[in-house]
């Protein structure tokens, strides 16, 4: 299957065509993945914070999503699937967290780094959302950055993505084909 390339209408330009909105879209891109790097600073293995009392870290912030319920079957989720299995869903958070901030940092299949960091902002969103003195605002900032990555496929600007699209564009095989989605 042959892939078409469309020119924008006369009289549009495409999105992010000049170079100081490809470097800005880029300075987001990196910021978005910076992030998610340090937000991993407490996130720390190999307990968590399970094992401390008072509890700390995730494990305190895990069981705000029991305390300060934000969706009744996300918080009996968390209180009945997550934490009774805390290390594997902690080394789960850190390692797709730890993902997207890589991914986005070098803007490699930067939609689906997007995509998977709407999944985890929601996921977030449903533990915290109602813990006193948190700024809910936040939150809709992470949905609005990760939906504008999503939307200009970010990793095209300065990104590994759009040095390796032409490359993944003439293999045409089902990996090319899957980056190219994902890109």
């Amino acid at each position: 299957m042959a892939v078409t390339h469309r020119s924008p209408p006369p009289g549009l330009e495409p999105l992010g065509s000049s170079r100081v909105s490809r470097v800005l879209l880029a300075v987001c891109r990196v910021t978005v993945g910076l992030l998610w790097i340090q937000n991993l600073s407490w996130k720390r293995p190999p307990d968590f914070g399970n094992n401390s009392d008072p509890p700390q870290d995730l494990y305190a912030w895990t069981l705000k999503g029991v305390d300060n319920e934000v969706f009744a079957p996300w918080a009996w989720l968390v209180e009945h699937v997550i934490i009774p299995n805390f290390a594997v869903f902690a080394w789960g958070a850190f390692a797709v967290e730890a993902c997207l901030g890589a991914f986005l940092l070098v803007g490699l299949a930067t939609r689906f780094w997007a995509a998977v960091g709407l999944v985890q902002t929601t996921a977030i969103l449903f533990s915290v959302l109602n813990t006193p003195h948190e700024w809910f605002w936040s939150y809709f900032l992470m949905y609005a950055v990760h939906l504008a990555l999503l939307a200009t496929a970010a990793g095209r600007a300065y990104g590994v993505d759009g040095a390796l699209r032409p490359v993944w564009r003439q293999h045409g095989g089902t990996l090319s084909r899957m980056l190219l989605a994902a890109s």
